[in-house]
């Protein structure tokens, strides 16, 4: 499988009803990488996904998982791809070594073997003085490397991990960062959804950043970061300063249009050569503009996202594209919590 990227797809679409979730999408994939989708909530990251996934039917365009057809043959495609959706999916009421026990079960190993891969992936995941508690005892960020662990018991070669770490706390989600390292160390390829935009930067070897269904860049942290300049200038306003005069100022003085942030009072301004910064806010001192902060640092992918899109990546989106991902009117269409004996999650 070598041979073949582990996720093509072209020109992928989505509609729900007027709206199209996903947008003309081009999606390249390459084994053993971290890819990361950067986008907003609503920006229809999880609707592609899902696609991707065999969850629902594609619109538009076409999708391989390792040189298999996703819509043409999407039972092959479901013994490829483990998928740990946004939700831990487990059952309360059973333990951890039972869930595991069951997802092997279904996914067509006998007792004896379910048991065994059980164990192993409590002990990989740091689970295992826990094995015998209840899920309802469990913290969330136990429960999603369970999910995490309940994903990989038939060891598929492509994971899709839908925003793994929402909702964690930062020592916790520090924890889920590593294991998804040793994934990659171990041999999987990981296709990674997050609307954080140091998760992106700390994990992924490439980035594609999606806005509104549409793809508007792709490329390493590092090339992604190269398109806003060599340092980044970030001016918060004082409260009641001409924003409007500021952004006039800086044009005038960088012939550079700044990134502004209206409601924040912020302006990301690239620069070149970081030592420009002090001909600005001399620029800004004369024309009467009031500056809050001043900071110059490397571009992050906050600063790129912002140039990219005009707003910040936490930012609701417009559109709810991701919040129609899971129901279609008029299909029976499963969600990502589904567990079909073809497919791990």
């Amino acid at each position: 499988m070598t041979s073949v990227p582990a996720v093509q797809a072209d020109g992928l679409v989505k509609r729900f009803g007027e709206l199209r979730a996903v947008d003309q999408i081009d999606l390249e994939v390459r084994h053993g990488e971290i890819f990361g989708v950067l986008g907003p909530n609503g920006a229809g990251k999880t609707t592609m996904l899902k696609m991707l996934a065999t969850l629902l039917h594609i619109d538009g365009g076409r999708a391989e998982i390792f040189g298999v057809d996703v819509a043409a043959e999407p039972h092959r495609v479901r013994q490829l791809i483990g998928v740990t959706g946004q939700y831990a999916s487990v059952d309360e009421d059973l333990t951890a070594t039972e869930n595991l026990w069951l997802f092997g079960r279904l996914q067509g190993l006998r007792s004896a073997d379910a048991r065994s891969t059980a164990r192993r992936l409590l002990e990989q995941f740091g689970l295992q003085e826990a094995a015998e508690r209840r899920i309802s005892e469990f913290s969330g960020g136990m429960r999603r490397r369970l999910d995490l662990a309940a994903s990989l018991i038939t060891r598929p070669p492509l994971i899709f991990l839908d925003e793994p770490t929402t909702g964690l706390d930062p020592r916790t989600r520090g924890q889920m960062w590593d294991t998804i390292r040793e994934l990659v160390n171990d041999g999987c390829t990981l296709l990674l959804t997050t609307q954080y935009l140091d998760e992106a930067d700390q994990l992924a070897d490439r980035v594609c950043v999606i806005d509104h269904g549409r793809k508007v860049a792709e490329g390493t942290p590092d090339q992604l970061k190269s398109q806003v300049g060599d340092s980044t200038l970030q001016l918060e306003l004082a409260p009641g300063a001409d924003q409007a005069l500021a952004r006039a100022v800086v044009l005038r003085v960088l012939d550079e249009e700044p990134v502004a942030t209206p409601e924040s009072g912020r302006l990301n301004v690239p620069l070149d050569v970081a030592d420009r910064a002090a001909d600005v806010l001399i620029a800004l001192r004369e024309a009467g503009v009031a500056v809050a902060s001043v900071n110059v640092a490397k571009p992050t992918l906050d600063e790129v996202f912002l140039s990219l899109t005009g707003h910040d990546a936490d930012a609701d989106a417009d559109s709810a594209a991701d919040g129609h991902a899971g129901t279609v009117p008029g299909q029976d269409q499963p969600s990502l919590d589904d567990t079909t004996p073809e497919m791990s999650r």
